[in-house]
């Protein structure tokens, strides 16, 4: 259980346009529709300016937008009191052995806090308009905000129009109480180690001179809904309004919760803290608005773990997924389900979490030039209950191979639950095998791309259908593809497979999973990675890129037979791939 894509250094928002005539258009959210307004004219020469009102007025657009910010409560981090340095604005770069990435982003983020960590600048200039008693006129703004003290006039320029996220203030037991009572959420494994910090671990000690010397934590692959909600907390546009969200964020430990049931005879304990949790919901008026349409949470496990497939006791997992309430929302996974548009797939939790640019631009340029004696290598053990499995097959041509390192996580004394063996071997390596876990994926997927060895997929569902926000849509520019059934029917032989690969495809290969480090990592929410955009950062963009084509109607069923659904998880134009004998076996519920 356990396409790269360069980061998109264009901010995608448009918070405002002036055309050719000096007229100011913004887009503005409002009751759940985007409403295009164009106010009077409004000059940018302040020896010219025009307004509508010659004694003091303010222009149309500009009164509204502003009477709506006044009455928001806008959340801005303190990290962005100060100006960026002209350095940290400009795109870092590096380059070893042909590799070269540009990445940019700004990111806000500080120490966790028990809630939301909603911040006013406390430098800011007031804004004043001639005439106006208005008290609201103490807003405090942030300084990337456009702001005009001239008289007549205000221009304000809003970074966090479209992007504003308001959370859900849950009862306790939906998420603070689990962490207090975190040895009770897993029967064999004590999770408060793994809940601490942030959702991150205990940081860990580079024992074997294989990890950075910094970021590194022992992050379990199920803390994904702490990880997120101390991030969320932190997030640069959060508001305490929710009429003025773009999107609002249910922070219920989904995963947590069910980690406590799942091996459980009792399909109604299995349930009740998802029912109840529901209920909660449908009730507020925030869900009214759109029917839940604009609510999205993480439920930090695999999709099957919250679709049981009849109500039997003795059934796997409870019915959180499969709910009416929360198929109108969008739920963050770590493997979704191949025909439903409810989950949506996010990487799995790595080990590495830094907290500047710099430790992850350190890191890839070390993983760049690293030697790698291993023509490729397989973490795991066999599955010899699934029938359908081809890891048999997988080590058994690993251990003829002499170009292949093979650690058996069945075998006495491994070293599988040691992140430094395991990333020392994807180190190590040039290609490292891939086969589906338990389920479709495995976190081991994002520990090799983390440690610059290329991925070996068998399955489509591995990834390929997954991480579309997170992955190129070319899988062929960061993978190697060999399908399972050829591996099973024993018609194609890995080693010869992979030495076809030339040299120099081998480093554009190897260049694009380097590349890929930020996008699959989440980053420390003490830190601030500025100048890039992390797993969070994506997960959160395509949820409001999702919900605004719920809002426009745009988001469905695309029309395929039940066989086929697995195809609308893909982009349009994606449909060419002859994937259907992979997905035959299904529960549509």
């Amino acid at each position: 259980m356990e396409k790269n894509q360069v980061v998109n250094n264009r901010n995608d928002e448009l918070v405002g346009n002036f055309d050719k005539n000096g007229v100011i258009r913004s887009k503005i959210e409002e009751s759940g529709r985007i409403i295009d307004k164009s106010g009077d004219m409004v000059r940018r020469n302040k020896e010219n300016v025009t307004t509508s009102e010659k004694n003091g007025g303010t222009s149309e657009i500009n009164q509204e937008l502003l009477d709506s910010l006044l009455k928001n409560d806008v959340t801005r981090s303190k990290n962005n009191e100060t100006e960026p340095s002209s350095q940290e604005k400009n795109t870092a770069s590096i380059t070893n052995h042909g590799f070269e990435s540009s990445l940019t982003m700004n990111i806000s983020a500080t120490p966790l806090e028990p809630e939301p960590n909603l911040h006013l600048q406390k430098n800011s200039t007031k804004t004043s308009t001639k005439g106006s008693q208005n008290s609201n006129s103490d807003l405090s703004l942030n300084k990337n905000y456009s702001n005009s003290n001239v008289e007549g006039e205000r221009n304000i320029v809003d970074p966090c129009l479209g992007r504003y996220i308001y959370i859900h203030k849950l009862p306790s037991k939906f998420n603070k109480d689990m962490l207090k009572n975190c040895k009770t959420l897993n029967e064999w494994t004590d999770m408060c180690r793994f809940t601490s910090n942030s959702g991150m671990g205990r940081p860990l000690s580079n024992t074997k001179g294989v990890l950075s010397k910094n970021g590194w934590y022992s992050t379990n692959q199920f803390a994904l809904d702490v990880i997120f909600h101390s991030r969320m907390n932190l997030y640069e546009c959060l508001t305490l309004n929710s009429s003025a969200a773009s999107a609002i964020f249910v922070p219920f430990y989904a995963g947590l919760d069910i980690g406590r049931y799942l091996w459980a005879m009792n399909s109604t304990l299995k349930d009740a803290a998802s029912m109840e949790l529901m209920d909660w919901l449908v009730k507020r008026p925030e869900w009214k608005r759109m029917q839940g349409g604009d609510h999205f949470m993480v439920a930090g496990r695999i999709t099957w773990d919250f679709r049981r497939l009849s109500n039997s006791s003795l059934e796997w997992g409870n019915e959180l997924l499969i709910l009416p309430a929360t198929k109108n929302m969008t739920v963050l996974v770590i493997e979704s389900s191949p025909w439903s548009r409810v989950d949506v797939a996010v990487p799995y939790p790595t080990y590495f979490h830094p907290a500047k640019a710099s430790d992850v631009f350190s890191w890839q340029k070390r993983m760049a030039r690293i030697k790698r004696p291993w023509l490729f290598s397989f973490v795991g053990a066999s599955r010899p209950n699934i029938k359908t499995s081809i890891r048999d097959q997988l080590i058994d041509q690993c251990q003829k191979s002499k170009l292949c390192y093979l650690l058996e996580c069945n075998a006495p004394g491994n070293q599988c639950q040691s992140p430094s063996s395991v990333m020392r071997i994807f180190q190590s390596s040039v290609f490292c095998l891939q086969p589906q876990g338990d389920s479709y994926t495995r976190r081991s997927a994002f520990d090799s791309i983390l440690g610059g060895c290329i991925p070996v997929f068998f399955h489509p569902g591995s990834a390929y259908t997954q991480y579309l926000w997170h992955l190129p849509l070319n899988y062929t520019k960061y993978s190697v593809f060999i399908p399972e059934d050829e591996v099973r029917d024993g018609v194609v032989d890995i080693e010869k497979r992979l030495l076809e690969i030339n040299r120099e495809q081998v480093r554009s290969l190897r260049d694009e999973v380097i590349g890929l480090t930020p996008r699959v990592i989440y980053g420390d929410p003490k830190g601030k990675l500025e100048k890039l955009k992390d797993a969070f950062d994506i997960a959160v963009e395509g949820v409001l890129k999702r919900v605004e084509r719920v809002r426009r109607g745009l988001e469905g069923d695309q029309g395929f037979g039940v066989e086929q659904t697995w195809k609308q998880v893909l982009p349009e134009g994606s449909y060419e791939e002859d994937w259907d004998r992979f997905f035959k076996q299904f529960e549509f519920r």
